[in-house]
């Protein structure tokens, strides 16, 4: 990878041996392991080692779950909240793992539309939830910089599973509680 990197500083017209330039390949390629790690996550085990029995059946909510991804199309990021609702049935997750969960999928090359059902379907069938809403807003580089320059844009997608996407009242609790007012 760090050859790699090197003849794309040289076929941008820059000298990979200039002083500024001497540790890119090396800096390069640790962020780029970083920024791929969720292809090294199981995102199953993640969410399965943190499963509580709780007599619990009704809505519960983590909003504003910070995320950072990778387009697969331009290899740009993107960024954003992540806001993940389930409504669980006698089985509760540790609120941690949920935001580990989305940094394991996020942690990939991706689109908003496929991470956003990702997550929402590794959430479902653990504890056999009611149903679960996954809602993400983000910006993408890809479109902000480049392209279109669009600087205020912004893409919000949904994953409604259960009783969020078969219940009008359902989703509509869990989509007015994430947009409320942030105190």
């Amino acid at each position: 990878m760090e050859n790699g990197i090197r003849m794309i500083i040289e076929s941008i017209g820059e000298d990979p041996k200039r002083e500024g330039l001497l540790d890119t390949p090396t800096r390069s390629c640790k962020a780029w392991a970083h920024l791929t790690q969720g292809y090294q996550q199981n995102p199953e085990e993640i969410i399965k080692k943190a499963i509580f029995k709780e007599e619990c059946n009704h809505m519960i909510i983590v909003r504003d779950i910070e995320l950072y991804s990778m387009c697969e199309h331009h290899m740009l990021p993107f960024f954003g909240k992540c806001h993940i609702g389930y409504i669980a049935q006698n089985k509760v997750y540790g609120v941690s793992k949920l935001a580990r969960l989305v940094d394991c999928f996020a942690r990939r090359l991706q689109v908003q539309e496929r991470l956003t059902q990702q997550i929402a379907d590794v959430i479902m069938e653990p504890i056999d939830a009611e149903g679960v809403g996954v809602v993400i807003e983000a910006q993408h580089l890809c479109m902000m910089m480049r392209g279109v320059s669009k600087q205020n844009s912004k893409m919000i997608t949904s994953a409604m599973l259960g009783s969020f996407r078969d219940e009008i009242a359902t989703r509509n609790e869990f989509l007015r509680l994430i947009a409320m007012e942030r105190s």
